[in-house]
């Protein structure tokens, strides 16, 4: 690979990892299949580089291609055990270190079975938008335009609020 193509890959591995790592976390069962799903992510990102176009920034290209392969790991799961992982099992690399309170806890909890129960699509934009993407990226990201994102978003935040209700009074 040209070492112009090579430092690419290095900055983008350097700046991006625990973003690319922390999607890969939301796709996978267990932490083994995460690095799995990452591993996967990386090398698709090394073959694929030399035919980057540029017409994306890097890092939504290469969250495309992390998304990809995570929902093709996905339905090759789906097929073959007809499981899937419940979103509880997931641990968020950006929550605060301390344990939250037990009342926070329960809303997380709340929040995680809430996202659980929406659609695989749908899912994705929240944990993009989760992982503060602004929606012009999360389209770029999605193949959707920005006003899609936005119009997607509030609904979901809609559900999110609605499925959420009950644990709020």
């Amino acid at each position: 690979m040209e070492p112009p193509l090579e430092t690419l890959f290095l900055e983008l591995l350097h700046t991006q990892k625990e973003r690319l790592y922390r999607i890969c976390q939301a796709y996978a069962r267990n932490h083994e299949e995460a690095q799995d799903l990452f591993q996967e992510t990386v090398l698709q990102i090394w073959k694929s580089l030399p035919t980057f176009r540029g017409q994306a920034q890097v890092q939504t290209w290469a969250y495309r291609i992390t998304l990809n392969v995570c929902l093709q790991a996905r339905h090759k799961i789906k097929r073959e055990q007809k499981q899937t992982r419940p979103l509880d099992s997931i641990q968020f690399a950006n929550l605060p270190a301390t344990p939250p309170e037990p009342e926070q806890e329960a809303q997380l909890q709340a929040l995680r079975a809430c996202i659980q129960k929406l659609p695989e699509t749908d899912r994705s934009l929240v944990l993009l938008y989760l992982e503060d993407l602004p929606y012009k990226e999360i389209a770029a990201v999605t193949g959707l335009t920005e006003n899609h994102v936005a119009v997607k978003m509030k609904r979901i935040r809609e559900k999110l609020f609605t499925c959420l209700q009950p644990t709020l009074c």
